[in-house]
């Protein structure tokens, strides 16, 4: 990793340092459900606090794009409201303008975070308004202010310059430490430094490691190397899927994904789902991987059922049958048994594991036990280098309790996705050589 960390700035007293944190976390209520974002975001924050530095930290929270526009999702309870006459899309919508505000302030991380660093944080209720400019400006050494949700202002997602401007003035030096939002070109993930703004521009300890473990096993990676791909559409995951035939020696498909992938070999899928329009991609791959000597796996046997559970966790009637022989009205939803152990032997004999996607649906607890066999491969794989790379797979693995068996478990499920791709990130191609 060639880029700049906190450790490479040689004197913070008396900085100001605008940190780009990854705040996004999921709340009910007004309460924190997962602070697991909070806690990965304290080391680089206590290193600078320590070091004398004057810390202002800023995040976004959830999508608020309704305050901006008239673009509201309806839900199904508003237009049955809508449908009967009881209100309308302009009341919704204005509704909406006025709640999102509330819902999606960062006021609850600011007060989970004074607590956390010993009363030394305030919350500035703008972003860069009156209350930002004179909380920054009394901020002595050792002491932080979080700024309110970067994305109440329309101009964080479209990089504007004034915007940018703003932001650059409350800091000497910019760290960002959100690889959650690395793959984004936004204001407060790249531009202030992509504008020439901010001079001095470095990760975080949390970055730091996503790069040099992730980074690092991508480009030099001990084999055998495994990589698993699930989730629901191969159009997610087109670049991915081909930049790792190329790196790996054995691809691993499940989840709604591999149904596109047995259609293309001329297998009947039944109702599962499909990428009609991928099927060709789909043959390419597989030629691509024979071609190459890479072997590519799919699964051998599937659980079907009549429909997608609805809610998702509902009880469902479930069989196991060969993928090569799924009945015209049924829906595979999840790896068989079959499947799970000879996935699971191909994880274990591994030096270097990647894994993106759930194999099922595994927010349905008949349906999960796929996934589950995946995660406890990567926990029991001994001596491997094992990677999961955020999204669903990263929320399994600490569900089910695996998240401290396995090296490394990553905060962005997007980001994690284009580094897999091979693409560049924004918000660390910004930062400062070494």
């Amino acid at each position: 990793m060639n880029k700049m960390t906190v450790k490479d700035v040689k004197d913070w007293k008396g900085k100001r340092v605008l940190v780009r944190c990854d705040f996004n976390v999921p709340m009910k209520d007004g309460a924190i459900t997962d602070e697991n974002r909070i806690l990965g975001a304290l080391p680089t924050i206590k290193y600078l606090m320590e070091h004398g530095a004057k810390v202002v930290l800023c995040s976004h929270m959830g999508k608020p794009h309704s305050i901006f526009s008239d673009e509201v999702k309806l839900n199904k309870k508003d237009k049955a409201k809508i449908e009967k006459g009881e209100t309308t899309a302009e009341a919704v919508i204005e509704k909406a303008k006025k709640d999102e505000p509330k819902k999606l302030t960062l006021a609850p991380v600011a007060k989970r975070l004074n607590e956390l660093l010993g009363n030394k944080v305030t919350f500035a209720s703008d972003v860069v308004g009156p209350d930002a400019c004179a909380k920054v400006a009394a901020l002595k050494e050792g002491e932080c202010v979080l700024l309110e949700n970067l994305r109440f202002h329309w101009e964080e997602e479209k990089k504007d310059l004034e915007f940018c401007k703003k932001l650059a003035a409350f800091c000497d030096i910019y760290v960002n430490d959100a690889f959650g939002t690395a793959h984004r070109s936004h204001a407060s993930t790249a531009a202030i430094v992509e504008y020439g703004l901010v001079k001095t521009a470095v990760c975080g300890f949390l970055i730091e490691k996503e790069l040099s473990v992730m980074a690092d096993s991508l480009e030099h990676p001990v084999h055998p190397f495994v990589a698993i791909l699930g989730g629901a559409k191969v159009a997610d995951k087109l670049g991915v899927i081909s930049n790792l035939l190329e790196k790996c020696d054995t691809l691993i498909i499940g989840g709604g994904m591999a149904y596109t992938f047995l259609k293309a070999q001329g297998y009947e899928i039944g109702t599962s789902l499909v990428d009609e329009e991928k099927l060709g991609y789909c043959k390419e791959m597989i030629e691509k991987a024979k071609a190459a000597g890479k072997e590519l796996l799919l699964p051998v046997d599937t659980v079907i059922a009549k429909a997608f559970p609805d809610p998702i966790d509902a009880p469902i009637e479930v069989k196991t049958v060969s993928s090569h022989a799924i009945p015209a009205d049924m829906m595979g939803l999840d790896i068989g048994e079959e499947t799970r152990t000879l996935y699971a032997e191909k994880v274990k004999t591994a030096k270097t594991v990647i894994w993106n996607g759930p194999m099922g649906v595994f927010e349905n607890p008949t349906l999960a036990k796929g996934t589950i066999a995946v995660a406890e491969a990567l926990a029991e794989a001994q001596g491997a280098t094992t990677i999961v790379g955020g999204g669903d797979s990263a929320a399994a693995c600490t569900q089910l309790g695996f998240a401290d068996k396995i090296t490394h478990i990553s905060t962005g499920g997007g980001a994690s996705l284009e580094l897999f791709e091979g693409k560049t990130l924004p918000g660390i191609a910004c930062l400062n050589e070494k």
